[in-house]
């Protein structure tokens, strides 16, 4: 049987429907309708940034004047202004200001009132608004307007008529004047949304890379306009938005820097973001329960990734528990629900493998993976018998014929033996594994232990293998495909975490093995306890060349095995400490991101000690007046280092709400560690 879903990953066959249905409902994209949306400036920042409307800041924090000072200066400055055009208009300072006056005004005008009246007060207003202009800039009247008066969110200037994106420019470029036309006038219209803009554009730059597409692209435009090129659900949008999201960059706002002193002064109050480009190096995130994970991070991610899988340019599968409010049934196109007889999809077993070898080895991954630094051992085991019930059946054995093969049913191991009677190498195969169960550290018995936790009541018709039901394979993320897969935590703990292994085993796997690249495919685990492994920190590190990526979120690095804490932290590029993590799992954080040179200032004050009587008295006037020696102030300036974030900054001095996030592309780019307000 093919695997099923939205999609048969094997045939290559998606299901298109004749006319892609409009949306349900008509969720505005960040920035009001879509043509203002399109033409708001995303300027090139670094990774991270919310390029949506963003206004690059200096990179030093300019010599700010205290706002008491700034006041005072400015009261002090009008008022000297103000008392030296007193003394000029009544003659104190006497009348050499009024030369200019006498000197360039011809001599007739004196005998004319009404002339020589105008030139006065024109000479008055212009000294008078000269003095003003001075005495303004001396109390820094300018710097006032700047901070506190002027508008700083002022429209950015509309674009020149031949590079408005309404139009579609490279549609024009190209000659396709219908097509653009029919697209732009759906743009000002509100009838194209953001997704559709962002499917189309998948579109076209296919029909770039690959010219005999073309004529089909035309003739979707035309026919369909904005539904053009649609998803093979046919749903152009998703029920519910709870993040903002600019699909024009494929970015997610998950909140604001901080105004901080730890924080980069460039930095500090821009939006952070997250997109394929960094997602593709994998992210791992540590919080204790209740510190934001599933709401401000996981939770965006997924509904981005769902975003841009409706534009046709991403894969996500969202790994959860039951009852986790992920995001609704509607924003996917398949969900497995393992252990809930109202589950419309089985998961596959084995992923899709059609090699004993390949699937042996996932399937050890899942089972074993965290009791065995390594599981080559429990592979050939496993392989060494579904390898001979493939040459016999057709197909894997299902679980409980596996759990029968492992833990040695003469009966089992007979009538296959006997089925592949005539295949020399499949006996081979099945006496080596004979052998090796003689032995007292035989894998086959772990194996047995391990798998009885997925060979329950609850599980009968999960894991099938004989062609009935509707089965997924991770093999399928070679399309544009929602998936979320629910597991059972709460009565099944240990089988829902080998269950996580195996999806992630299966997802590397798959991921790697892609012939087509061009869709960035992402694994999210709301809850990663336990299913990191050796072999899975060494794919998770060979992920970022094959344009996918994997979030793990964990409660502790605890959950992970010791020796694995500090590779897992150097594999992903992105690594995110929420607010209330433990001191030991910030000291790896800690250690992570490394020490960096900062300037420090020593002040030094020092009591002045006076012989002159004069000095003495005023000494002593000062202290009765402020209460305090005079003294005498050293400043040492010098540069030292330190670490970035230490481990008891992290555990203590991360406020509710907040995280501290490190990021790196997969060009290599990297920026330091952030502290990120996740609410704002």
């Amino acid at each position: 049987m093919d695997t099923d879903g939205t999609y048969e990953a094997r045939r290559g066959h998606v299901a298109r429907p004749p006319v892609p249905p409009p949306p349900r409902h008509a969720p505005a994209p960040v920035g009001g309708g879509t043509a203002q949306w399109l033409r708001t400036p995303r300027p090139p920042a670094e990774p991270g940034v919310w390029r949506f409307g963003h206004r690059p800041r200096p990179a030093e924090e300019p010599e700010a004047v205290p706002a008491r000072r700034l006041f005072a200066g400015a009261v002090i400055a009008l008022l000297s202004g103000w008392l030296l055009w007193s003394l000029l208009w009544n003659g104190y300072l006497g009348y050499y200001w009024l030369w200019p006056l006498l000197a360039f005004t011809p001599d007739e005008w004196r005998s004319q009132p009404d002339t020589w009246a105008t030139a006065s007060y024109v000479y008055y207003a212009l000294v008078g608004g000269g003095l003003l202009v001075f005495f303004a800039r001396v109390g820094h009247i300018p710097e006032i307007w700047r901070r506190y008066a002027r508008k700083k969110d002022a429209p950015p200037p509309p674009p020149p008529p031949d590079a408005d994106p309404v139009d579609w420019p490279e549609l024009r470029d190209a000659g396709l004047t219908d097509a653009a036309a029919r697209l732009a006038e759906a743009t000002r219209s509100g009838a194209l949304r953001d997704v559709d803009y962002a499917r189309i554009r998948r579109a076209w730059q296919g029909v770039r890379t690959h010219p005999d597409r073309l004529a089909a692209f035309t003739d979707a435009v035309r026919a369909h306009g904005p539904a053009a090129c649609a998803h093979p659900s046919g749903v152009r949008d998703l029920p519910v938005r709870t993040a903002a999201h600019d699909l024009a960059t494929a970015q997610v706002r998950i909140g604001t820097a901080a105004d901080h002193p730890r924080n980069p002064y460039a930095r500090r109050t821009t939006g952070v973001a997250l997109e394929p480009a960094v997602l593709g190096t994998s992210l791992l995130a540590v919080g204790p329960a209740g510190s934001g994970k599933t709401v401000r991070l996981v939770r965006p991610v997924v509904e981005s990734l769902c975003l841009q899988a409706l534009a046709n340019r991403a894969a996500v599968v969202a790994v959860t528990a039951h009852g986790a409010a992920l995001a609704p049934d509607e924003a996917f196109d398949v969900i497995v629900s393992v252990g809930r007889p109202d589950s419309r999809h089985d998961l596959d077993l084995y992923g899709g493998a059609d090699d004993p070898d390949e699937a042996a080895r996932m399937l050890a991954e899942a089972l074993v993976g965290d009791l065995v630094p390594d599981s080559r051992r429990a592979a050939t085991a496993l392989a060494q018998l579904i390898g001979p019930y493939r040459a016999a059946h057709g197909h894997f054995p299902a679980v409980p014929e596996l759990r029968e093969l492992l833990g040695g049913a003469p009966k089992a191991l007979a009538e296959l033996r006997a089925a592949v009677a005539d295949d020399p190498a499949q006996l081979r195969e099945l006496d080596a594994r004979e052998r090796q169960a003689e032995r007292g550290d035989d894998i086959g018995v772990l194996l047995s232990e391990r798998i009885a936790f997925l060979d329950r009541p609850a599980f009968a018709r999960f894991f099938r293998t004989d062609g009935e039901g509707h089965r997924f394979s991770l093999r399928a993320i070679e399309h544009p495909l929602r998936v979320r897969v629910d597991l059972p935590e709460r009565g099944h703990a240990e089988a829902s975490r080998i269950v996580a292994r195996l999806l992630l085993a299966q997802f590397t796997e798959a991921a790697l093995a892609r012939a087509d690249r061009s869709l960035f495919a992402c694994l999210v685990l709301d809850d990663a306890t336990y299913t990191v492994t050796a072999d899975s920190v060494r794919a998770v590190q060979r992920l970022r060349s094959a344009h996918a990526g994997v979030v793990l979120a964990l409660r502790t690095l605890e959950d992970v095995p010791e020796a694995l804490r500090g590779p897992l932290l150097g594999a992903v590029g992105c690594r995110m400490a929420f607010a209330g993590i433990a001191p030991w799992d910030g000291g790896r954080f800690a250690e992570t991101w490394g020490t960096e040179w900062v300037q420090t200032r020593d002040v030094t004050n020092r009591q002045i000690i006076s012989d002159e009587p004069l000095t003495k008295a005023l000494h002593f006037l000062r202290r009765l007046a402020t209460g305090k020696a005079a003294t005498a102030e050293a400043v040492t300036v010098r540069e030292v280092e330190r670490q970035r974030w230490s481990a008891s900054d992290l555990a203590h001095a991360v406020p509710p709400g907040h995280a501290v996030l490190s990021l790196t592309g997969v060009r290599g780019e990297h920026v330091p560690p952030l502290l990120v307000d996740l609410r704002t």
